[in-house]
């Protein structure tokens, strides 16, 4: 673990979002974690034991019905944070986190978010029901999006976010990892990116991918990418004087 200055913090959209002396007195609560990939942030009925605001890398929320892989219901980057519950004053929660693209991220304890973010005229509390939103939109997106797109649709979406998170057109991804984004077999997912490869919108080798034609990536996209990518950046648009 190790220390995070105003500007490091500065790389989670949350916090760039309060001015310095308030982000300076959170971040006395906080310790800069590296994401590992595979790791669990916290687990469905169990109680939250600390947020991660990401700077970088991917969180995924999973959710398991008990019958085969899990199902990813939202991801998350350097625009939000994990443990969304806590917030809410909502008790354990249902789904688990999960590292799904390595990186690293701001730690708080659950405690000590908690007092940062209660007092409803505080500067976090206004952030975070504007956050609370945006991810909200996500899971509804995410639902439709499931049922009535197709899975090159949804691969196209989820790696342009992807990558919008990273701030990189190339990053790591696991067979595995997308597999379950997309809630299907290891070998439809390999056809898919083999399709996408020969169209020219990617390379993906050895677990690496790198998008190489964004405009026609996006082209093969559902609107969901765009709607939500809108709604992230209007919820989330601050003005602060830092």
């Amino acid at each position: 673990m190790a220390s995070v200055d105003l500007a490091a913090a500065r790389h989670n959209t949350l916090l760039n979002g309060l001015a310095d002396a308030d982000l300076a007195e959170l971040l006395a609560e906080a310790t800069k974690t590296e994401l590992v990939l595979g790791e669990v942030l916290y687990e469905a009925g169990r109680p939250v034991p600390a947020v991660h605001f990401p700077l970088s890398g991917v969180v995924s929320i999973v959710a398991n019905h008990g019958s085969g892989e899990p199902v990813e219901a939202a991801t998350v980057g350097h625009e939000g944070m994990s443990g969304i519950s806590l917030f809410l004053g909502a008790g354990a929660p249902t789904e688990q986190a999960t590292v799904q693209v390595r990186g690293h991220a701001l730690t708080i304890s659950a405690d000590a978010f908690q007092r940062a973010s209660a007092a409803i005229d505080g500067p976090l509390y206004a952030i975070m029901q504007r956050y609370a939103y945006t991810l909200f939109a996500q899971l509804a997106r995410n639902a439709a999006c499931n049922r009535v797109h197709t899975v090159r649709q949804r691969a196209a979406r989820w790696l342009l976010a992807t990558a919008d998170r990273m701030r990189s057109p190339t990053f790591e991804l696991t067979q595995h990892f997308l597999a379950q984004m997309l809630s299907a077999q290891r070998a439809t997912v390999s056809k898919t990116a083999g399709s996408l490869a020969t169209d020219g919108c990617i390379s993906y080798v050895r677990g690496t991918i790198t998008i190489l034609d964004r405009p026609k990536l996006q082209a093969h996209s559902c609107t969901c990418y765009q709607v939500i990518r809108e709604v992230t950046d209007r919820a989330l648009a601050v003005a602060v004087s830092h």
